[in-house]
């Protein structure tokens, strides 16, 4: 027995050791004390073993290899052990703080208006403005073309001083207050000086002015010319950019029995103070003492901290620990958070540590990432011009002059290439950045739209998506403009900003209309689903970050800047601020900073995008400022084209190749589409023509013209096939008609070929069946006819007298009459049908009309002579 324990005794120790001595993994580092890291953590600047070693002086003084970017960035903590004689050295693309530490930074960050290096030695000794700029006293600098234009570009108003007014060109008008425009521009409808002089009363009382679209039902037309939604008139908060919509209001009291809440909504009385925030502001329970503080009982049940509060109590929980439920705090997993690091969170036991993604590096001095290569800058519309921004060496330039209505603007980056839309002239144009000052440069892509809103650039395939409002639709066009296809066409109010994932193959609009809400669907316009309907009242711009896979948007009613995952999960609010957002237009996303535009301030505004704090202004005293991006190549990863990766060109589409969205490992990448009124043929690449509605009648032209929003479609049917062509934007017009248009209190017996198709009967297809008859038959035919139009003019007469509805006869001339268009059905035409725009004459001939109308009728036909 005592050897037996002794084995067992010698046994156990053995295990021990065996436990004891722990072997790290070849791409980790092991740690004095056992643990294992990440080879690449070793002499970064921060401690990861529990015991330091992994930066302990005597490793990182002799850790040396510049193999790889991360190794690097090792490299440059050795020179922390001050006690070495050896100095690490930057390699060329970076820049050396020098000092005991000689941390390396990329070389982009050198004057960039951000201390990178901890003393501060990559902004010392940093060149004023260059010498073709304008420096402000406040240390901006602008374009020259920016000083003495009107506009306080510097902030502090110095481009403004020892300004004498400028003189208009020969072909400029000059406002009020010096301004110059184009001279094309005055009295076209459309104010363009700032004072609105160009469109004052003396100067264009004489010439036609076009008549300002007005405002759909259900929708209230501000003075100032938008329109919002009817029930936001009088809501206490101000959505038209002149706040009309709130003049005149009302002023909102509570019963004697309710509670008026700080934004001047009523609840019932008994809900203040109850320990729920019923009102919006939470107004309902300010100012409420209970007396009690529940934390002296047993510490309120909190396993660690309790806060007693006016009303109530909460648990808390030290750093690095959690609630579990609401009392009972555990250990927390910080990665859990989204927001805890800029990009990368690796969790391990007691902390966690931050990475970046490929084309980003750690910022030494604040810890989070940014983007290595050339200086971002920021691109922004104004109306009537579109601007940039270096946003690290703040240089402001203009980039295309004298546009009349600039909203929507994307860039390709790789081809160095932006687009924009022009509300005024209804098209959307493109143009090389370094040319696009020229106006010989600038390419029409799109024509003929309505309203384009929204623009995004696909700039992996090269294709080009926008929304129309006016059209209630979403397009996708080649990015030379020469193939186009409606995507999606229904259940859109008001679709506005749009933004495509050409890596996923998905795309993301806002829709501001009665029902608002942010949507998605493929590129290809399928697996359309809606991300967020709930808690959305105005959704104006909309971006995507793709390197954390979230979608941020603006609600300009709610006055909030909102993010979600792709799914629609997670949302979160970042801000919510009626003075930061007073109406927020667009938006876009870059590093850890989140910019818009401002209508209400005219002002462009940056934030934290994980915090929404450090609201600070980019650019003031703008006019109108819209749509804004950021042109830097992180901000569109390179992705392989799938249209043009195998043999086949585009895809061997005969069309368009569209990226397909990857819904699982097993989704297509592309699928091929054809254009409107076409469809795939059954090898799912060739176009035909698509299904066609056919006529019932025989030997007849069917002829009908519809009016939506934007063109009006003329479908002509020819033995039996119908054709569909775009015409122009006005009304069709036709040669005079030979006989007046016979109206019928009847509906037609015979089915039209479709809801907006009227039947006309031409007499020429008509065969006849008339013989040679004597001399006498002509006279004795007209002798009875002239009796049966004197009876029947009797009979139609007593007929009149006792009916309440009448006939009536629209001349083909004067279309308008004097009966209510609800007393009339057009033969040929379904209810359906109201509102189109039908031809201006219709053919009918009496005998085929036999089998149709009444006797009175066809008497009174042929008395009239038709």
């Amino acid at each position: 027995p005592c050897c037996l324990v002794n084995f067992f005794i010698h046994l156990h120790h053995l295990s021990v050791g065996v436990c004891t001595k722990k072997t790290c993994a070849t791409t980790d580092f092991a740690c004095k004390n056992g643990q294992c890291v990440p080879a690449r953590w070793r002499c970064d600047g921060e401690p990861e073993c529990a015991d330091g070693s992994d930066e302990a002086d005597a490793i990182c003084s002799k850790y040396t290899n510049t193999t790889t970017d991360k190794q690097a960035n090792a490299d440059r903590e050795n020179a922390m052990n001050t006690k070495s004689e050896s100095r690490q050295t930057c390699p060329p693309e970076k820049f050396d703080c020098g000092g005991a530490a000689s941390k390396c930074v990329s070389l982009s960050w050198r004057c960039d208006g951000e201390r990178d290096c901890e003393n501060g030695a990559d902004e010392d000794q940093c060149a004023a403005c260059p010498s073709k700029d304008f420096q402000c006293r406040n240390g901006k600098c602008v374009a020259p073309i920016f000083v003495c234009d009107g506009d306080d570009d510097c902030g502090d108003a110095s481009d403004e001083e020892k300004c004498t007014a400028p003189t208009c060109g020969q072909h400029e008008f000059r406002c009020n207050d010096s301004e110059c425009i184009p001279a094309l521009w005055s009295c076209d409808g459309d104010p363009d000086c700032k004072d609105k002089s160009d469109e004052s009363m003396e100067r264009c009382s004489r010439r036609t002015e076009p008549q300002k679209p007005r405002c759909p039902v259900g929708e209230f037309q501000c003075r100032s010319g938008e329109c919002v939604h009817m029930n936001w008139k009088c809501d206490g908060d101000a959505d038209c950019k002149d706040k009309s919509d709130e003049a005149n209001c009302p002023l909102l009291t509570c019963r004697p029995d309710e509670f008026q809440c700080g934004d001047g909504s009523c609840i019932h009385g008994t809900k203040q103070c109850n320990k729920v925030h019923d009102c919006p502001d939470y107004s309902d329970e300010a100012g409420c003492v209970n007396g009690l503080n529940e934390c002296a009982d047993n510490n309120g049940g909190c396993s660690h901290i309790c806060r007693d509060r006016r009303i109530g109590y909460e648990c808390d929980c030290p750093s690095g620990y959690k609630l579990l439920d609401k009392k009972t705090c555990g250990d927390i997993d910080e990665c859990e958070n989204p927001d805890v690091c800029s990009q990368i969170c690796i969790n391990y036991k007691g902390d966690y540590k931050c990475e970046c993604y490929e084309g980003y590096e750690m910022d030494p001095a604040s810890k989070t990432c940014k983007a290595v290569g050339k200086s971002p800058y920021l691109m922004f519309t104004n109306r009537h011009e579109i601007r940039r921004i270096d946003l690290l060496k703040s240089e402001y330039t203009q980039v295309v002059p004298t546009l009349k209505n600039a909203v929507a603007l994307d860039v390709d980056v790789s081809t160095n290439k932006m687009f924009w839309c022009d509300l005024y002239h209804q098209k959307i144009y493109s143009a090389y950045i370094n040319k696009a000052s020229d106006s010989s440069q600038q390419v029409t892509l799109i024509d003929s739209l309505h309203s384009p809103e929204g623009l995004a650039v696909d700039w992996v395939h090269k294709n080009i998506y926008w929304t129309d409002s006016g059209n209630k639709s979403i397009s996708v066009a080649t990015g030379d403009g020469r193939k186009r296809k409606v995507l999606i066409s229904t259940e859109l109010s008001e679709p506005r900003a749009i933004a495509v994932d050409p890596h996923q193959g998905f795309m993301y609009w806002s829709d501001w209309g009665g029902q608002a809400k942010i949507e998605k669907a493929g590129m290809n316009g399928v697996d359309r689903q809606v991300l967020v309907s709930e808690h959305i009242e105005w959704p104006n711009g909309i971006t995507l970050d793709l390197s954390n896979r979230r979608l941020y948007w603006v609600d300009s009613k709610l006055h909030l800047l909102s993010s979600v995952d792709l799914n629609g999960d997670n949302r979160k609010v970042l801000l919510s601020s009626h003075h930061h957002l007073g109406h927020p237009f667009a938006l876009t996303v870059f590093e850890d900073h989140i910019y818009w535009t401002d209508l209400e301030d005219e002002t462009i505004y940056s934030a934290n995008r994980l915090t929404g704090h450090d609201v600070a202004k980019v650019a003031e005293h703008l006019n109108n400022p819209l749509d804004l991006v950021v042109f830097h190549e992180q901000r569109q990863p390179k992705a392989p084209d799938t249209c043009n990766m195998g043999s086949l060109p585009n895809g061997g589409c005969e069309y368009l190749c569209l990226k397909a969205p990857q819904i699982t490992d097993h989704s297509p990448k592309y699928t091929c589409a054809c254009a409107d009124g076409m469809e795939l043929g059954p090898d799912m690449r060739r176009c035909a023509i698509g299904k066609l509605v056919t006529a019932t009648t025989t030997s007849t032209t069917v002829t009908s013209t519809t009016t939506p929003p934007t063109t009006t479609t003329s479908s002509t049917s020819t033995s039996a096939a119908t054709t569909l062509r775009p015409t122009t934007r006005g009304l069709t017009t036709a040669a005079p008609p030979q006989t007046p248009r016979i109206t019928s209190t009847e509906p037609p017996r015979t089915p039209a070929a479709t809801s907006t198709e009227v039947t006309s009967f031409s007499r020429t297809s008509q065969k006849s069946t008339s013989t040679h008859t004597p001399l006498l038959v002509p006279i004795l035919a007209t002798v009875v006819i002239g009796l049966l139009c004197t009876g029947g003019y009797l009979v139609w007469r007593n007929w009149r007298r006792k009916n309440t509805k009448s006939m009536n006869f629209d001349n083909p001339v004067y279309r308008k009459t004097t009966e209510d268009d609800d007393d009339e059905i057009h033969i040929g035409r379904h209810s359906e049908s109201i509102g189109h725009v039908y031809p201006a004459y219709i053919y009918l001939s009496p005998s085929s009309l036999l089998p149709t109308l009444h006797p009175i009728y066809l008497y009174i036909v042929m008395c009239s002579g038709g």
